[in-house]
C-alpha cells in the first residue's frame, strides 16, 4: 500500500509540475526525478493501466519540453553574453 501511495503522489506532483512556467517547470522537474527515480524504477511504480499510461504520456510531454528549453536557455545564454559584451565596450 505504501508503494502505490507513493506512486500516486509522484503522478499527482508530475501532473502539477505540468502545469508551471518554463523556469518553474524545469527546475520541479529536476527534484522531481531525485525523489522518485533516484532510487526507484518507473517499472517499481504501483499504478493502474491508466494512471501509467498518463505517466507516460506526461514524461514524454516533459522530455520534450526539457529539450526545447535546453535550446531556449542556451539562445538566452549568448544573448547574454553579447549584451554583455556590447555593455563593457
Amino acid at each position: 500500500m505504501e508503494r502505490r501511495n507513493r506512486s500516486l503522489k509522484a503522478l499527482e506532483e508530475l501532473r502539477y509540475i505540468d502545469s508551471l512556467e518554463s523556469y518553474e517547470r524545469a527546475d520541479a522537474l529536476v527534484k522531481w526525478y531525485s525523489k522518485y527515480l533516484n532510487d526507484m524504477k518507473v517499472t517499481d511504480f504501483d499504478l493502474e493501466m491508466k494512471d501509467f499510461q498518463a505517466l507516460l504520456e506526461l514524461f514524454y510531454k516533459n522530455i520534450n519540453f526539457l529539450k526545447e528549453h535546453v535550446k531556449q536557455t542556451k539562445e538566452d545564454m549568448v544573448t547574454n553574453r553579447k549584451m554583455v559584451r556590447f555593455l563593457k565596450n
